[in-house]
């Protein structure tokens, strides 16, 4: 019985893992995404660049930016407290500055656009998206609407 108990650990642990890498795949092409590592969430740089974003919540929307807050052992969709989920297959895959914080914006093709280890302001980050020839194209097409 104790064996089934373990085995049922280990499935969990590969299953969330995998799944977190999977979510962010699946936002290629419909949104842009927002990585905020950090070794905790009780970092100052963290906690600075989670209420820098906050600010500009309207226009991260505009932009189809999706963000994640990850840190070495879970992590959670958006920018509100919510339920952390337990992973650390994306920390371990993107976190590659040895920095308290790392910020990663991945476009919509799946690439890694920006990487950098202290606070992103949202006019650095809204500049780096706005000349992106899909966003151009976005706003192109809005315009003509």
């Amino acid at each position: 019985m104790k064996v089934f108990k373990i085995l049922f650990l280990v499935i969990s642990i590969i299953s969330a893992n995998k799944g977190m890498s999977q979510i962010i795949a699946s936002h290629q092409w419909e949104n842009r995404v927002l990585l905020v590592l950090s070794d905790g969430a009780d970092t100052s740089a963290f906690q600075n660049q989670i209420k820098e974003l906050q600010a500009h919540e309207n226009g991260l929307t505009d932009r189809k930016l999706i963000v994640y807050q990850i840190k070495k052992q879970n992590y959670t969709k958006g920018l509100a407290d919510k339920a952390w989920q337990t992973s650390s297959k994306t920390y371990k895959k993107y976190k590659s500055i040895n920095a308290s914080l790392e910020v990663v914006l991945i476009g919509l093709d799946g690439g890694i656009k920006l990487r950098q280890a202290h606070l992103l302001n949202c006019e650095k980050l809204f500049e780096t998206i706005d000349v992106m020839p899909m966003r151009k194209s976005e706003l192109k097409l809005r315009s003509r609407q």
